[in-house]
């Protein structure tokens, strides 16, 4: 093990933990919102836009409890983040497989499929997750489905508040194991609203990964 890892937690079932293992081993969380995520990257001159359950809430209207703020952006501008918040002091911590370690000017090298988390310091809670997206160049590429690559106007759209979101049925194909209940929750609020286009677009790509889901139907 590198000097400076901390190693996750690995639960015999492989089930994410529940929040209160999951403070106890790392501390709390306490996410920004999409109010609040705007000024907190005032002046990241990169892209960047909002997944996960925020995501899904802004295209279904449908409200949700949020354990985190998740705002993803190409793995290529990790470095430019990193620099950004640590001028506005900052910590980032880069999250992959199996553990946890500082993402400063020690540890540069981050994967594209990894994720970076943040906080002010050791004692502080966790404010951001930011999963990186794998970029060709300047597209989209799908992590899961590497032959899938789409400009970035294709997979996310600006709401009325200013701020870009993943698409909703992009959001749904990230979450199609449904290991938690928040996303079969997710699952149900949502699939009933997608228009035929999006709809056949999760049921292609899921067919591509596992031809017997439900979704593939």
């Amino acid at each position: 093990m590198l000097r400076g890892h901390v190693p996750l937690p690995q639960p015999e079932s492989a089930r994410p933990l529940p929040p209160e293992e999951f403070a106890r081993w790392y501390g709390p969380w306490d996410p920004l919102t999409p109010a609040s995520i705007a000024a907190f990257l005032d002046g990241f001159d990169r892209p960047w836009w909002i997944v996960g359950g925020w995501a899904l809430e802004k295209a279904t209207g449908v409200s949700r409890q949020h354990e985190d703020m998740d705002v993803s952006i190409a793995h290529h501008d990790a470095e430019a983040l990193r620099v950004f918040l640590a001028e506005r002091g900052w910590t980032t911590w880069n999250a992959d497989s199996g553990w946890l370690r500082p993402f400063d000017e020690r540890f540069r090298e981050i994967r594209s499929s990894s994720g970076i988390w943040v906080r002010a310091d050791a004692v502080s809670p966790w404010v951001l997750d930011v999963p990186l997206t794998p970029f060709n160049g300047t597209r989209w590429t799908n992590k899961r489905l590497p032959s899938q690559e789409y400009d970035l106007d294709e997979v996310t759209w600006v709401s009325g508040d200013g701020l870009r979101y993943l698409n909703p049925e992009v959001v749904l194909f990230m979450k199609f194991a449904q290991v938690r209940e928040k996303d079969i929750v997710d699952a149900e609020a949502t699939l009933g609203l997608l228009d035929v286009r999006r709809r056949a677009w999760l049921r292609d790509s899921i067919a591509q990964l596992d031809p017997t889901h439900p979704w593939a139907g």
